[in-house]
């Protein structure tokens, strides 16, 4: 029973507000689904597809290679793709290893990727050839024991068919066959040779209560630190985003949202496998790609962003399209513009359905009901949810339409930081006998239950639904040999939402430092999410008595030229 009962006024009356995650582990939803439909699809990539039969065939190979590696129970393996039917099949042969998946941004560089590998104790990692090399790097830059011991490398075409199924602009990223990166002291093994060797099983022995997932998140100081998902915790809400959508094995469903990212890994990858549906897998964004799938495949269902859907209803081949087969779409990282959601619902006779979560939460915490959803609002609280808005400074809940922190709990909310107790002890506070996960986020509940966003206490810039985290930015430019002082804040986009801004203090000896210099540099550096779109020069930096850059400072009066 969710805490405010005047949620039953809005509450989908198909749906009970509560369950209990199931006691089985994530492999069980896949040997489920294949149990039933072995022969149906499971996933379609670009001309090629796998049945749940193959897709269940395919994992337990590679979980027996793992554990023929060494993988045992509770050993943590990166996963560093793009999108593609391997990623998933990796997933779910880590799983069936008994070990944890650390998924990881494909778009990290070697420096960003060393932390992943060191701070998971990770030793065996599975990536596409694409990438390879710069694992590799991120490895053999280690020094010490903590390097990787086994890469096992896929290549795109060890699943691709027809290349007449691939769009022109990605076949030769997609159909190049890369050589096999040089490890300093561990071996590297072909994707092809893994999947087909006839190493013996190990022993299911992961359940609920289990470890499941580790992905990484940023704070407001420091590296990015990795949240503890057990089964149980993304199993319910693979479960409950099927149940809320009305997603059954008849489900079609569009996965372009990365997989890496937890909303594209638990919602879109692991609902599907939970339903017994099929999942068509786009490895990035294209507008007109994702229009032909959806009509070719006849899509159901797509969680996305609202920068995917502006984006497609730009494009001039918009007309070209059958878009009849969506019944449902919704997502969340940003508010949907209410120009765009009423284009959607007026061509298409869709609404666009807003949901909230965090990696901390395997995903969505609130959502707005599919038959009642309001704009650029949160939701409801979620199955099994119980969201309260409370005081910043006390802890106690405050009244509706005053704002204050976000706190929620339920079974989908993490165990809490790898190896940072601090940190997890900071991350939580106990209201009425419970454990409520404080999210960081300033927002306020109205009189119909629904919770909408008004700030954040932590400094996370969303762009585009890529979080970007201020401190760990600014760790790294301080490394450019002409920046003395850095500070990052976030800017207004009409496209992205957000965007990053650098406020920069030269060294005197590179008075001729420019905008484009600092930003060319970034772009080898960090991801391209992250690489700062403005650059503002500044003598000094405001600074606090106690010597703190004042970024509110900074980013207030950015807003106010905004």
């Amino acid at each position: 029973m969710p805490h405010n009962k005047r949620l039953l006024k809005t509450w989908p009356p198909r749906l009970p507000t509560a369950v209990e995650p199931p006691a089985t582990s994530l492999w069980d939803n896949l040997a489920v689904s294949a149990a039933r439909y072995p022969h149906r699809t499971a996933l379609g990539f670009l001309g090629s597809s796998l049945t749940y039969q193959q897709l269940k065939h395919s994992a337990e190979r590679l979980a027996a290679r793992l554990n023929a590696l060494g993988v045992g129970a509770g050993d943590r393996v990166l996963v560093v793709m793009q999108n593609c039917p391997q990623l998933v099949i990796a997933h779910l042969a880590i799983a069936r290893a008994n070990a944890v998946t650390v998924p990881v941004n494909p778009m990290n560089r070697a420096e960003e990727l060393r932390h992943y590998i060191t701070d998971a104790q990770a030793k065996v990692a599975l990536t596409t050839g694409d990438l390879a090399e710069g694992l590799a790097a991120a490895s053999n830059g280690i020094d010490g024991g903590d390097r990787l011991q086994h890469l096992i490398v896929s290549q795109f075409t060890d699943v691709l068919g027809d290349d007449a199924s691939i769009p022109p602009p990605w076949r030769d990223w997609l159909t190049t066959q890369h050589a096999l990166p040089n490890l300093r002291g561990a071996a590297v093994h072909a994707w092809r040779d893994a999947v087909a060797a006839d190493d013996p099983l190990p022993e299911l022995r992961v359940g609920r209560d289990d470890l499941a997932l580790l992905p990484y998140t940023s704070g407001t100081t420091g590296l990015p630190k990795g949240c503890m998902l057990t089964h149980g915790s993304v199993t319910h809400n693979a479960m409950t985003t099927m149940f809320w959508i009305d997603g059954t094995p008849e489900t079609v469903s569009l996965g372009v949202l990365p997989m890496f990212h937890i909303t594209g890994l638990v919602c879109v990858m692991h609902g599907a496998i939970y339903a017994g549906a099929t999942l068509i897998i786009m490895p990035r964004w294209d507008r007109d790609v994702a229009g032909r799938l959806i009509s070719q495949h006849r899509v159901s269902h797509w969680l996305s962003i609202p920068t995917m859907i502006i984006d497609l209803l730009a494009s001039p081949n918009l007309d070209q399209y059958d878009l009849s087969s969506l019944v449902q779409i919704g997502g969340g990282g940003a508010a949907m513009p209410q120009a765009v959601a009423e284009r959607l619902r007026e061509r298409f006779g869709l609404e666009f359905v807003e949901g909230y979560g965090l990696t901390e939460t395997s995903a969505v915490t609130l959502m707005n009901p599919c038959d009642a959803p309001k704009l650029q609002c949160l939701g409801i609280p979620f199955i099994s949810v119980d969201a309260r808005i409370i005081d910043i400074e006390t802890g106690q809940e405050i009244a509706d339409g005053e704002q204050g922190e976000i706190a929620v709990h339920g079974p989908q909310v993490f165990q809490g930081y790898w190896q940072r107790p601090d940190a997890t002890e900071q991350a939580f506070i106990e209201i009425d006998g419970k454990r409520f996960l404080r999210t960081g986020d300033l927002g306020y509940r109205d009189a119909d239950g629904y919770f909408f966003i008004t700030d954040r206490l932590k400094r996370m810039i969303n762009a585009a639904g890529y979080k970007v985290w201020p401190a760990e930015l600014e760790a790294l430019m301080f490394r450019h040999p002409g920046i003395q002082e850095v500070c990052i804040i976030s800017s207004t986009d009409a496209y992205r939402g957000e965007t990053v801004k650098a406020v920069v203090v030269r060294r005197p000896s590179h008075a001729d430092l420019t905008e484009q210099d600092i930003i060319a540099w970034c772009r080898t550096q960090v991801s391209a999410y992250k690489v700062p779109r403005i650059v503002e020069f500044k003598e000094a930096l405001p600074k606090s008595a106690s010597g703190k850059v004042m970024w509110r400072a900074l980013q207030d009066a950015e807003a106010a030229i905004r």
